[in-house]
Parts: structure tokens; sequence; C-alpha cells
């Protein structure tokens, strides 16, 4: 088992607005429930993981997904909101860090990462999906890819990672959290000659990999995932309307 920080602080004062008057995006309503509880039930179904502990508001404390949870307020941005959290766990050797805004998550996506992970011996897992098996699955959708020589992906929104690391990366973090939609930007923070091959789809996969863990001083992994429900995550309107679209959302009981 492996505990998890889940991260639910994201004020609602951008596009999803428009959807939901409520005060956070993990408090938006999906069907009969909140975003944040469909990833909670996920997790705890997926078999893998222990604690879960919730940066985000008060209020998550009083939802029925998410009885049994822990909750902390939010400390300001997302790296702050990670420091936060960590304060929580007690000198874990990984843990396992969710975002709120995925409602299709699954439990079987979960696993498959955790178990794509090996031995752990790295200090960053990060999934990756190619962009055919997110269209197949979730056609219509507008996500944010990157092109490389061995294909197209998107990034996943789950993290496993040794919290020893952090304080040492969190700098470079910050920046690539900041412009993580933004190919070009994220290229230009790695230097021109990776931008030179980038832009000449010289680069694979693994060359990206090398080049970003080298750039946080750690040894970190790119987890190709066959589960695109990893990638939808919701932050404008057309993907609220898009997973509404998917179905009844009443996996809460």
């Amino acid at each position: 088992m492996i505990d998890c920080l889940l991260l639910a602080g994201s004020p609602n004062t951008g596009p999803l607005k428009e959807v939901s008057p409520v005060e956070h995006e993990a408090l938006i309503p999906l069907g009969d429930a909140c975003m944040v509880e469909y990833v909670i039930k996920a997790l705890r179904a997926s078999g893998c993981v222990g604690r879960i502990v919730v940066v985000g508001p008060e209020a998550i404390r009083r939802l029925p997904g998410a009885a049994g949870v822990e909750v902390f307020e939010p400390a300001g941005g997302l790296m702050d909101n990670v420091a936060a959290g960590l304060k929580h766990f007690e000198a874990p050797e990984n843990v396992l860090v969710a975002t709120a805004d995925i409602p299709l998550l699954t439990p079987e996506a979960v696993r498959d990462f955790v178990r794509r992970c090996g031995d752990r011996r790295a200090d960053i897992y990060y999934p990756v999906v190619r962009d055919e098996v997110v269209e197949r699955r979730y056609p219509g959708g507008r996500r944010t890819y990157v092109r490389l020589s061995d294909g197209r992906f998107t990034g996943g929104s789950l993290v496993l990672f040794r919290p020893a690391v952090f304080d040492r990366c969190r700098a470079m973090a910050q920046k690539f959290a900041l412009h993580r939609k933004n190919p070009l930007k994220l290229a230009a923070i790695v230097g021109p000659v990776f931008v030179l091959r980038f832009l000449l789809r010289r680069l694979s996969l693994a060359d990206a990999e090398k080049r970003v863990t080298s750039l946080f001083g750690v040894t970190g992994r790119a987890v190709v995932s066959g589960y695109p429900e990893l990638a939808v995550d919701v932050d404008k309107p057309e993907d609220y309307a898009l997973v509404c679209a998917l179905g009844p959302f009443n996996r809460t009981n």
C-alpha cells in the first residue's frame, strides 16, 4: 500500500466559474457528487492506496464520498500545497500525488500506474499517454500534446515520487507546473539544443526524460500508460461538458 496526497485546493476563479459558483474547483458537482469524490473513490478502490491526505477546503470533510480522508487547508499555489501536504506524512519512502480534477479516474488506471513504477528505485515517476489512446476513448476533447520522434504524448495527473527530493526540485517543478500547457515554453526552459531537436522532431521520449530529470537533479521515469482517464483533467467548460456527456456520474455509492 502507498500513501496518497490529493491536491484539491485550486480556487474556482478561472473558466470553470461558468459551470458552477462553488469556491473551489474540487467541489464542482458532477451528477450526484463533487469532482473530488470520484477521485477519492477510484484511489480507495484501487487496492494499492492506503492513507489519503487531502489539501483542500474544509468543506471536503462533509462530503459523503470523502469520509475517512484527512483534510488540511490549502497553503497557496501548487508547490505550496504539495509542501503543506507532505508535512503530514512521517518520512514515507514514496507518496502518490493526485489532483482532484480527474473525475474519470478508475481503480484500474491507478493500479496499472503503480505497477508500472516497478521497483520504485527512481525518485519520480510521471505518466504519459499517447494521443491515439486518448482520442480513441474520448474523441473531441482538447488536450495539450507534445510531439516527439516516437509519438505524441500528453501528461497524466498522477505522480509517484520520493518526498525526500521535493525541496531539491521545488523551484524547477514550479516552472514546469506554470507552463505545463505550453510545450514550447517547457522546451525553452531546458535549453536551445533541446528546443532545436524538439522542433526538428528528433527528440524521443527517452531523451526528454533524461534531460528533464537532469535539470531537476533527480532520477525520473516517464511511464507510458494505456489509461486515457489519467490525462482527462477538467479545467475548462468544454472539459466539463465532455465528462458530463460520458454518462451518469453516480459512482459514489
